[in-house]
């Protein structure tokens, strides 16, 4: 075939040519195939004309170009650097032209036939995904060119196969007119990112397919047929089938569905190819308003994934795919929405087999147009409708016989325009079976659901309760929050209060988080870096690090937060009582599948523990269970409480058995304050006051030691490293917290002197905490009175001037000269704060100091313990009244505040404590909206008191 100019090719807003139809995707069938995937040839070059074409040619010596592994990045094996931006593209926006500045990679690979590759037939050559546009040669001859990163494209090359010597060569430009179509908040990270494959193509093979396998709730029977381009049998032995390709059989079947992924093997069978198939019979419809599978309405409890290695960018490996399958699973999601492309075709046959719903997304966002009022947007401009409906047919055809996949999405963040509109109309006429979501159709024009992204609560209630107006159409559709609770750093808060909203109106029908990992890259001198991190000359900094996950994989406390939010068993419980209310809140499942236990703590340690018999229950079904009889009461009038769990009474393919699913924990008696009597007396020496174990400075009143254990810089503390939720983003109309605290001055406050008094029983002092430059403050009295042996400390805090903003924290900090080993009773074992508490589990508690940070992609405010009883540290132990929030570090907050990544951080010579009477809530604000009022840590008037002793 004959080429263009590179320019010609590269700028086309075509979506290339030479490509065969795209087709179903299916791992494997008994037909040859070859991966091509390994070590490459590789050459960069600065533009896209930079080089000539003989590289292509057989006798080219590339025996001094470097090496790439493919799958892979160039930028990330030490050829050129990422770039990571949100929304704004990073080169001018003027449609389709794209920068001389094109870094341009030349890929070759050698590679034999193997010795029993069949002589006859043709063959096809895959490429899954490469990133953004690719011309191809096979021994020398041009065979296509292509656009649509994520998407797979396939050429016929039988007639160009010799039995060894072959020479593959690929030309990947950066930048191409395709560029404009994928603006995803994500690194731009070019290269040949997914399997190259060669298929042996035999006559008779099968060259597409569509299995139907739908599902009758009323009748509990499924209707198979499988359409196939060449004519075929289809037998699926379990269910007695033997068909023609075309035909079709209702037989009784299981269904398919999230909770109960049942599929069946069958075979396409045609004159020269068997194709393995794994059907799962379930039917999606919009029914009564509601998104409906199998009859039945489905609540989202989702997460959006982005495919991501802090090692390899987008070029997953089958493990990482199915550690990610497994992780969400055991975590209670349910839902994956394919942010913002498909992904890897393998990791839908994951969802398929161990069951998550799945909206599959186009690989289209042009974002970045927003910043000219959507202006010349492809989407709406006719030229570029013809690779609109190639990006579609591309993912529907290559996903189609997925039971996982409900919903095809159009894309994301593309505006509006003529071009949406065709790819839903072609959608439609391809697969009448699945709905079509779209979050900027706001009218729900094209669209099956009402979708909205980071809807705050009240909202939210609104549209449950009907009452957001919208077009007739839009009214009776179905709601979801395609994104909402940014998981960018600490956070995200309030997830809890979106649950409570989407199982309590029917017509919500759940969410996906955003999202699932944060893309940070392994860097050897920073940890994990983000934009910025490689000189980008445009870069959103950490708002690409925002997942639930760690770049390495390890759960957030936000995925403990959520899992606890989303479980699928519900317990109320009457602790006094001995009752708990166990609730089936799956949508499909009954509760066969889990055993009960609980247990009885005392002062938080387990006493006794046993089974509970718990019936079957239905989805949406409750029951009342009796709990046992608690034991004798604590002889000390103890706190105690019950705690009941759900866990997998047998190994799943996903978890062990004993994998805990749900709990919840239910006080039976309270906890008694901890008492001093004020009996010692302030005793003043030349330098010091002496008050039981303590000693004081004599002119400032500040605490010197406990016993024999030094303190040093106890004070009133309202400072914490803002959040990125408290940061916020620079676009959002609402309050933002973070930078209005430090605005006014709240990381630097002062802290005067007022008065050091020794009256009867007590040392008080008193001091006025202000930041400079400010009218307002906290008048601030610290009481400190002992038994002789304990020591208690009461605050009193009270506002004085006009406090305009909540407050980031309110306690007291100090520091101590070692330790190591915490132990409390309280929530944990991870990290709270007001609104991301619901995963907290009161218990006893052990950790080190290290073990009790988080760490965070940038560092920021975390590692708080909520609802802390007491807690033993460097020789202390430290009891609240009331309860109070633990935090212990190895560097001040200001040190914490300052740092960009984690290894910025030094330890000092001291350990910080943090005892806290309250923390403002998180929110979601770095995206979505901030923390509920009821979360907000206002400057009210406030007292409260520890008890420290010296514990040997």
């Amino acid at each position: 075939m004959s080429f263009r100019t590179t320019a010609d090719y590269v700028e086309d807003v075509s979506p290339g040519g030479g490509a065969l139809p795209p087709r179903a995707w299916y791992a494997a069938s008994d037909a040859k195939s070859l991966s091509l995937n390994g070590r490459w040839r590789f050459r960069l070059s600065a533009t896209a004309d930079a080089e000539d074409d003989t590289f292509a040619e057989p006798g080219h010596d590339t025996g001094d170009w470097a090496e790439v592994t493919v799958p892979g990045h160039w930028v990330l094996q030490g050829h050129g650097a990422p770039i990571y931006t949100n929304h704004l593209y990073p080169f001018p926006v003027d449609p389709p032209r794209v920068p001389t500045e094109n870094p341009t990679g030349d890929h070759v690979r050698h590679f034999d036939l193997p010795a029993d590759w069949p002589a006859d037939g043709g063959a096809v050559l895959r490429f899954d995904g490469v990133e953004s546009c690719a011309r191809v040669w096979l021994n020398g001859t041009g065979i296509g060119e292509f656009k649509g990163s994520r998407l797979p494209h396939e050429f016929a090359v039988g007639h160009l196969l010799r039995p060894a010597g072959n020479v593959l060569a690929v030309r990947v430009h950066q930048w191409s007119a395709g560029s404009y179509l994928e603006d995803q908040d994500q690194w731009w990270l070019p290269g040949i990112f997914r399997d190259v494959t060669l298929l042996h193509r035999p006559a008779g093979c099968v060259p597409d397919f569509f299995v139907h396998a739908s599902y009758d709730h009323a009748g509990g029977e499924g209707t198979l047929q499988v359409d196939s381009g060449t004519d075929g049998r289809v037998t699926v032995p379990e269910l007695d089938l033997d068909l023609a390709t075309g035909e079709s059989a209702t037989v009784p079947v299981e269904p398919w569905t999230a909770e109960t992924p049942r599929l069946y093997d069958g075979v396409l069978a045609t004159e020269g190819e068997r194709v393995p198939l794994r059907i799962g019979f379930r039917t999606v419809q919009l029914s009564d308003g509601l998104i409906k599978v199998n009859g039945k309405a489905v609540l989202f409890k989702g997460v959006n994934r982005h495919e991501w290695h802090p090692e390899r960018g987008r070029a997953l490996d089958p493990e990482t795919m199915r550690e990610d399958v497994l992780l969400m699973k055991r975590h209670n999601i349910n839902a994956v929405r394919t942010s913002h492309y498909p992904p890897h075709p393998a990791f839908l046959d994951l969802c398929d087999e161990l069951g998550l719903w799945v909206i599959d997304e186009c690989d289209l966002e042009t974002h970045g147009f927003t910043e000219q009022g959507w202006r010349d947007n492809p989407v709406d401009d006719d030229r570029w409708t013809p690779a609109l409906l190639d990006r579609a047919a591309r993912m529907v055809e290559r996903d189609k016989n997925h039971p996982s996949v409900v919903m095809w999405s159009l894309g994301n963040e593309a505006g509006t325009g003529r071009g949406l509109t065709a790819m839903a109309e072609w959608i439609r006429g391809r697969d009448s079976s699945r709905l079509i979501h779209y979050e900027g159709d706001i009218d729900c024009r094209d669209t099956d659901v009402y979708s909205r992204m980071y809807a705050a609560h009240a909202e939210v209630e609104r549209i449950g309760r009907g009452l957001d107006g919208g077009t007739h159409k839009r009214r009776a559709l179905p709601f979801i929050q395609c994104e909402y609770a940014h998981a960018m750093g600490n956070g995200p808060g309030g997830l809890a209060d979106y649950q409570r909203l989407f199982e309590s109106y029917e017509r919500l029908q759940g969410g996906f988080v955003w999202e699932w990992i944060d893309h940070g890259i392994r860097h050897p001198e920073l940890g994990y870096a983000y934009g910025g991190d490689f000189g980008e000359e445009l870069h959103d900094g950490n708002f690409v690090c925002d997942g639930l996950l760690f770049p390495d994989r390890t759960p957030s406390p936000g995925l403990a937060e959520y899992k606890k939010v989303i479980e699928p068993v519900g317990f109320d419980g009457d602790g006094p009582g001995g009752t708990v209310r166990v609730t089936n809140k799956q949508d499909f499942a009954d509760l066969s599948a889990l055993a009960f236990e609980w247990s009885y703590q005392v002062e938080g340690e387990t006493a006794e523990s046993g089974s509970l018999a718990v019936p079957p229950l239905a989805p949406g079904a409750s029951a009342e269970v009796k709990l046992p009889e608690p034991p004798a009461p604590h002889p000390d009038g103890g706190e105690t409480q019950w705690t009941v769990r759900a866990v997998l009474a047998a190994d799943t393919a996903w978890a062990p058995r004993g994998h805990v699913v749900a709990w919840g924990q239910f006080p039976v008696t309270a906890r008694r304050a901890p008492a001093v009597a004020a009996t010692a007396r302030p005793v003043r020496g030349a330098d010091r006051i002496t008050l039981g174990p303590a000693a004081f400075d004599a002119r400032t009143g500040a605490l010197l030691s406990i016993g024999a254990v030094a303190v040093r810089d106890l004070r009133l503390d309202v400072w914490r490293a803002p959040t990125d939720n408290d940061n916020g983003a620079s676009w959002q109309d609402d309050v933002r917290h973070g930078p209005l605290w430090r605005r006014l001055g709240l990381h630097r406050m002062r802290h005067r002197l007022d008065a050091v008094e020794e009256a009867g029983d007590a040392l008080t002092v008193r001091t006025r905490v202000a930041p400079a430059a400010r009218e307002f403050g906290l008048a601030t009295v610290y009481r400190w009175t002992s038994d002789g042996t304990r020591l208690r400390l009461t605050v009193s805090v009270v506002p004085e001037g006009d406090w305009t903003v909540p407050l980031p924290r309110l306690g007291v900090r100090f520091a101590l000269q070692a330790a190591d080993e915490v132990r409390w009773f309280g929530g944990g074992p991870g990290e709270a704060y007001p609104d991301t508490r619901a995963a907290s589990m009161t218990g006893r508690w052990r950790s080190t100091v290290d073990a009790l940070q988080t760490p965070y992609v940038r560092p920021q405010e975390n590692g708080a313990r909520a609802g802390v009883r007491w807690a033993e540290l460097g020789g202390l132990r430290v009891e609240g009244d009331p309860e109070f929030w633990l935090t212990a570090r190895r560097w001040t907050t200001e040190q914490l505040d300052a740092a960009r990544h984690p290894t910025d951080l030094a330890p000092g010579d001291a350990v910080w404590v943090n005892l806290d009477h309250g923390h403002h809530g998180i929110g979601s604000q770095s995206c979505g909206p901030g923390p509920l009022p009821r979360y907000f840590l206002r400057a009210e008037p406030a007292e409260f008191s520890f008890v420290f002793t010296e514990t040997g």
